[in-house]
C-alpha cells in the first residue's frame, strides 16, 4: 500500500516569520517604507541620500540597504527585471514589515515632449504582463495609491521645475518582452493616449493592492520610442540625473505622508 499523499503546500502561508527565501530578509531588519529600483546597481543611488547606511541583503537580484532620511527609516530593495521577480519581491518585502512601497526605475516615454530625464508618475497600469493573470482577472484594474500617487506629483513637479525639466502624469503600461515592442505596438500604446512603458508597475499595484498595502511609482524617462531618443543613442548622462531627482521624489514623499 502506497504512502498517503502529502498535502499540497500553502505558499500563502509558507515561511512567514521567516528569513525570506528569495531577497534573503527577516522580520525587524527593514523599515515600513521600501523604495524599490529595478537594478540592484542602483540601490546605492539611494544610498546617497541617507544617513547610517546598512546593506542587508543581497542575493540574486535583490539587494537591500537601509538608512535614514529626515528622520524617517528608509529601506531601498531591488526588484530585478520584470513582474515575476517584482511580485516576488513585495510579496517578501510586506512579510518582513514593509507596508509602503515606491518605485524608482527607468521608463520609456510614448507621447510627444517627454525627454531623457523627465519624470513620470504613473496614475495607473495597462496589464499587458502574465505574472497578474496569476492574481486576477485582466479586468482589475492596476491601480496605486491615490494619495500616495498625488504627493509623488506634487514632489517630482517641484524637484523637475528646480532642475529644468519636466514633470508628467499618466497610465502608464508594464509589458513582458522589452525586445517584442515592434512599431505597430509602440503606435498602438501612443494611439491609446499612455504616457509611458515599463516592466514592473502593474505587478507591484497588484500584489499591494491584494495584501492591503500602498504604492506608488516615479520614473525617469530613459528614451522616447515615439520621439526616436533611444537607449542607445547619448541618453544615459541624463536617465541618472532623472533617476536621482525621482528617487528625492520618493523620499519627499515618505517624509511627508510619514510612511
Amino acid at each position: 500500500m502506497s504512502a498517503p499523499a502529502s498535502a499540497p503546500v500553502d505558499k500563502s502561508q509558507a515561511g512567514v516569520d521567516a528569513r525570506q527565501y528569495h531577497i534573503g530578509i527577516a522580520p525587524g531588519e527593514v523599515s515600513s517604507v521600501a523604495l524599490l529600483p529595478g537594478d540592484p546597481f542602483r540601490v546605492p543611488f539611494v544610498a546617497e541620500f541617507l544617513t547610517d547606511v546598512r546593506e542587508v541583503a543581497h542575493n540574486r537580484e535583490h539587494r537591500t540597504m537601509t538608512g535614514w532620511y529626515k528622520g524617517r527609516h528608509i529601506t531601498a530593495t531591488s526588484t530585478g527585471l520584470g513582474c515575476p521577480s517584482t511580485a516576488i519581491a513585495v510579496e517578501e518585502l510586506a512579510r518582513v514589515g514593509v507596508t509602503s512601497f515606491i518605485r524608482v526605475g527607468s521608463s520609456a516615454g510614448l507621447q510627444p515632449g517627454i525627454a531623457p530625464g523627465d519624470l513620470l508618475v504613473s496614475e495607473g497600469s495597462f496589464r499587458n504582463d502574465g505574472t497578474t493573470d496569476a492574481y486576477l482577472p485582466k479586468g482589475f484594474p492596476a491601480v496605486p495609491d491615490l494619495e500616495l500617487t498625488a504627493a509623488l506629483g506634487r514632489h517630482a513637479d517641484r524637484i523637475a521645475a528646480a532642475s529644468g525639466t519636466s514633470s508628467f502624469r499618466g497610465i502608464s503600461a508594464s509589458d513582458d518582452a522589452f525586445y517584442a515592442e515592434t512599431p505597430e505596438w509602440i503606435g498602438q500604446l501612443n494611439r491609446m493616449g499612455i504616457l509611458n512603458v515599463e516592466m514592473e508597475a502593474s505587478a507591484l499595484y497588484i500584489v499591494a493592492r491584494l495584501r492591503g498595502l500602498r504604492a506608488g511609482m516615479v520614473c525617469a524617462c530613459s528614451s522616447n520610442l515615439v520621439d526616436g531618443a533611444s537607449l542607445y543613442d547619448d541618453t544615459k548622462a541624463a536617465l541618472k540625473e532623472g533617476w536621482m531627482r525621482s528617487i528625492e521624489a520618493a523620499l519627499e514623499t515618505a517624509v511627508e505622508l510619514e510612511l
